[in-house]
């Protein structure tokens, strides 16, 4: 007589059990969710960006106009956050400010990600020469300091947002390129990489299917985590004058016109520094629940 297979079942408190439910997705959201610092740095980043994408949309005078009765006049109902020497209203600044900030360190951060990966890669995966050559120059770049070198590439490119993106990119490649070739040599010593070469699988193939998907986590957490740095360093440009130029609004400009002003009117350096502090913090707060949430160690 043939025998029956007994159906397998799952009770309720099986399927519940965080041992069985391994799916990294759900792991990494998980962990990322409970994380309270890292929420509250997803609710600033989201702040910051809502307003910047929003600023033509909302209800606040021309950043670049200007009122000369209303010259240094301090917060009221007319201008929340005062108005500036020439009485252009802080809060539309502020605003619209926020945009070349959140551009100037995304762009950058782009700049250096697609510029210092693939180097990185290279030289993890290659080796050789290749390896020799492009560690020696990412040496010789680390060697200057990240912010004096990305003010000595603004003043040679000149004084604008695109240039001061160039520049703080190109500074901040080689902790990119460090770190993809130190995240490439881990993986490349892998048995399942060994494996793909063995069976003949061509070069791009393993880069694509083994190493790049195994080495993005730590990139996306530096990433995040440079973003802020690479704010600061737009807004220490922009203070020196070689960022974002006027009448345009940038927070660093802001801080370089109110420093003249401090005792007369004091909210003009108070908003553009709370903006600063708050955007940096909200990034800085995201990529250290990343760092956590995406660690395969932590479980």
């Amino acid at each position: 007589m043939p025998q029956v297979a007994t159906p397998i079942t799952i009770d309720a408190e099986s399927a519940n059990d965080p041992v069985l439910d391994r799916r990294p997705e759900n792991r990494v959201w998980k962990k990322f969710r409970t994380h309270k610092s890292a929420m509250l740095g997803g609710v600033l980043v989201a702040f910051f960006v809502a307003i910047a994408i929003l600023a033509p949309l909302l209800p606040i005078p021309d950043p670049t106009a200007t009122d000369w009765g209303a010259v240094r006049q301090a917060p009221s109902a007319a201008h929340p956050f005062g108005t500036d020497e020439i009485g252009r209203d802080v809060l539309a600044r502020m605003i619209w400010g926020a945009q070349a900030s959140l551009l100037a360190g995304v762009v950058s951060v782009l700049i250096a990600v697609f510029m210092g990966v693939p180097l990185g890669i290279a030289a993890g995966y290659f080796g050789g020469w290749t390896d020799a050559v492009i560690s020696r120059c990412t040496e010789a770049l680390l060697a200057a300091p990240f912010l004096i070198l990305a003010i000595a590439l603004a003043a040679f490119l000149g004084p604008s947002l695109t240039n001061a993106m160039i520049a703080i990119g190109i500074s901040a490649t080689p902790l990119f390129v460090r770190l993809t070739r130190g995240q490439v040599l881990s993986v490349a010593a892998e048995d399942y990489v060994d494996s793909a070469r063995a069976i003949g699988l061509p070069t791009h193939k393993i880069l694509a299917r083994y190493i790049l998907p195994n080495i993005l986590p730590p990139v996306l957490v530096q990433a995040t985590l440079t973003i802020a740095t690479a704010i600061i360093a737009e807004a220490s440009l922009s203070f020196l004058g070689l960022g974002q130029q006027p009448p345009a609004p940038s927070w660093g400009s802001m801080l370089n016109t109110a420093k003249n002003f401090l005792n007369q009117a004091p909210w003009m350096a108070l908003w553009p520094g709370i903006a600063i502090f708050l955007v940096v913090l909200g990034f800085n707060l995201l990529g250290d629940g990343l760092r956590d949430a995406l660690d395969p160690r932590e479980q």
